[in-house]
């Protein structure tokens, strides 16, 4: 087993939410390889998830696959209530699922904007009350919200209103909540990425659109999240963008994405 200075996350257990693909994937993965163990929360992608727990167990470290529609009321509770049964414990709750609807603001039906505040907003909130009493017992305990880059400027978007709406509140939960779960000991911040190189948005010309002339990639993002859960870290209630300084500037066409 790895000896705790190269393992910062041993003994630790996380809960990732989408964690079968894409980001939540390579958070899970960078997680165990920091000597987290893992829940594996998916949806519809159960091959990925199980191909994941092999690849998290081959490095050592244990993984439970827990399935849930977090697009349902109530789903969130039962997540929690399914890790208290299987696993015992959680100390690191990182919320990366989240839906992504692109389509002009009027494309949108009442009940799609709906499940994307379930989705995105509504089950991320359920799960961190939910998870408090979990936290609290651990020695050290995080949540980690997925946002997206220029979530602190509130602009209007033509190509994913309900998506932004969603993570804008998201910014504003974790503000909240980080006044009360100071003083029980649970660190919560926000992590909000611009484009990825696994963007199913991303422009073909990256450079007119990011600074630093490159798509992010998986590192940039769990690097980030690693840096917060740091033991002893002082940082809380922040939300950290990496994006390559993508929406940096106010006057940015709201149409691009």
């Amino acid at each position: 087993m790895k000896d705790s200075g190269r393992s910062p996350l041993l003994g630790r257990t996380a809960l990732v939410t989408g964690a079968a693909q894409r980001t939540g994937r390579g958070l899970a993965l960078a997680l165990a390889e920091a000597g987290a163990d893992i829940c594996i929360h998916y949806h519809r992608s159960g091959a990925e998830a199980e191909s994941l727990q092999a690849r998290i167990e081959a490095i050592g470290r244990r993984a439970w696959l827990l399935p849930a529609d977090l697009a349902q009321p109530g789903s969130a509770e039962a997540l929690i209530e399914q890790v208290k049964t299987e696993v015992g414990e959680i100390n690191i709750l990182i919320n990366n699922v989240g839906n992504y609807p692109l389509m002009s603001p009027l494309e949108h039906s009442p009940e799609l904007l709906r499940q994307t505040l379930e989705t995105n907003l509504l089950a991320p909130f359920a799960l961190i009350r939910s998870a408090v009493p979990l936290l609290q017992a651990a020695e050290t305990a995080d949540v980690i919200n997925i946002g997206y880059a220029g979530v602190e400027y509130a602009l209007g978007h033509l190509r994913a209103m309900a998506y932004q709406i969603s993570k804008t509140a998201l910014l504003q939960l974790t503000r909240s909540l980080a006044l009360e779960l100071g003083p029980m000991g649970i660190r919560i911040n926000m992590v909000s990425p611009g484009h990825l190189e696994n963007s199913v948005d991303l422009p073909t010309v990256i450079d007119t659109h990011v600074p630093l002339g490159r798509a992010g990639r998986i590192e940039d993002i769990t690097g980030a999240v690693l840096y917060l859960l740091q033991p002893g870290s002082y940082i809380h209630g922040a939300n950290l963008e990496v994006s390559g300084g993508y929406r940096m500037s106010l006057a940015e066409n709201c149409r691009d994405t």
